[in-house]
């Protein structure tokens, strides 16, 4: 199995499709027979066949009601290689337009599931011989790179959470054929990414950029600010190759996550969430401009050996977003900051404690403060509403002028002048 979320989708719809379509041969629904000659011409044998694909092809239009097709006919239409499959499931000349072409690859899908039967059971033995040849068929001269590296700082209530395109977090015991050294690392929690290429494409390094954004997002998500150990495993090989190419260790660049940040539990009822935003920071995160910029700066103060550390890393981003270039102030970025992460009411207290954040860089720099309760409080103060900026803005929830947004809301609540 190459694209285990496709895998997922797929098996949810077949046992969907088994329910309905067995609850209809249970009512009186026929399946249609054709009368088949066998052996010899000089003593011929007849036998029924079912015409199970005819049976299915006049009931697509009530499966296509199922809560489950949507998901697999979206699933299908990313496919670039579908017309392969159309083409050796018999349909030499495919619809038009991806959506008809995915309806004829899940009518496909399900003649090849249940070819010849009579009944209609959701069996994994040949739901994995149908995926088995349709990976084989679209995925044909693609190269499978598949990368698994250890998530520190986060703990998943399921085996495995989907996270989209190939991309899963999962728990290290339940990885199929894991990495021989696996157990030494000691990683509860893994992401494992699967990524197709075709010749001259690029892999390895493509699959490390899809696990830095993966990071990126899990950084934003929760103040745990889980991380990928900078060293992952890798391997390649063509797609539909068992196993492919041994494991072999990958650098991945990334940073070291800072000890004694707690860990981010994720239950059953945040997995979509967290799903739909790693979607969202994978597809909006700029790639240069003062958000790109600010967002690295915050990463890098994840990346400190103590809080304390990071806090010139997280102010040098709070005034790339919020400072004004001609004429810096600290004191505008506090005013700012606070009008944009507190209620009218609390702006004044909580832009002087970011105001004493500052204050405290420079003497954090000289060496003269100690990382002490109060200080790491108020420097994690200062992280928590840069996260929440930063998470905003790439959601869509924020306008990323946050300079004007700051101002217009500080207006808004400025008392009239009579």
């Amino acid at each position: 199995m190459h694209n285990r979320a496709l895998h997922a989708i797929l098996a949810a719809f077949v046992e969907e499709a088994a329910a309905q379509l067995a609850e209809e041969v249970s009512a009186g629904a026929e399946i249609p027979f054709e009368l088949v000659e066998q052996g010899r011409a000089s003593a011929p044998l007849y036998c029924y066949r079912p015409l199970t694909d005819r049976f299915l092809a006049d009931r697509l239009g009530s499966l296509a009601r199922l809560p489950s097709y949507p998901a697999a006919a979206r699933g299908l239409e990313t496919l670039e290689g579908l017309d392969a499959y159309l083409e050796a499931s018999g349909h030499p000349s495919p619809p038009a337009g991806p959506r008809a072409r995915a309806d004829a690859a899940l009518l496909a899908f399900l003649s090849y599931q249940w070819q010849d039967a009579t009944d209609f059971v959701f069996d994994r033995v040949r739901f994995g011989a149908a995926f088995a040849a349709l990976e084989a068929a679209v995925y044909d001269g693609c190269v499978l790179v598949e990368l698994a590296v250890g998530v520190e700082g986060i703990v998943l209530a399921s085996d495995e959470v989907l996270v989209g395109d190939g991309l899963a977090l999962v728990r290290a015991e339940c990885l199929d054929d894991p990495p021989g050294d696996l157990r030494v690392a000691g990683h509860r929690t893994l992401a494992v990414l699967r990524l197709e290429s075709g010749p001259g494409e690029p892999g390895v390094e493509a699959a490390g950029r899809r696990l830095r954004r993966l990071q990126t997002a899990l950084r934003l998500w929760d103040d745990a600010e889980p991380s990928l150990h900078p060293v992952a495993w890798a391997r390649t090989g063509a797609v539909g190759e068992h196993g492919g190419s041994g494991w072999g260790v990958v650098p991945l660049a990334t940073g070291v996550r800072r000890a004694g940040n707690g860990e981010c539990l994720v239950p059953a009822e945040e997995e979509d969430p967290l799903r739909a935003f790693c979607a969202l920071v994978a597809r909006r995160t700029p790639r240069g401009g003062e958000l790109a910029w600010a967002l690295r700066r915050f990463e890098l103060g994840c990346e400190r050996p103590v809080a304390l550390e990071a806090l010139t890393d997280w102010l040098a981003a709070a005034r790339a977003l919020l400072d004004d270039v001609e004429r810096p102030a600290n004191e505008t970025v506090c005013r700012r900051l606070a009008a944009i992460c507190a209620e009218p009411h609390e702006r004044p207290s909580l832009a002087e404690r970011l105001g004493h954040a500052m204050a405290l860089e420079r003497a954090a720099v000289a060496g003269l403060v100690r990382p002490e309760p109060a200080v790491e409080e108020l420097v994690a103060e200062l992280a928590g509403h840069l996260r929440a900026v930063l998470r905003d803005v790439l959601c869509g929830h924020l306008d990323p002028d946050l300079r004007g947004v700051a101002d217009t809301l500080a207006e808004a609540d400025e008392p009239a002048v009579a």
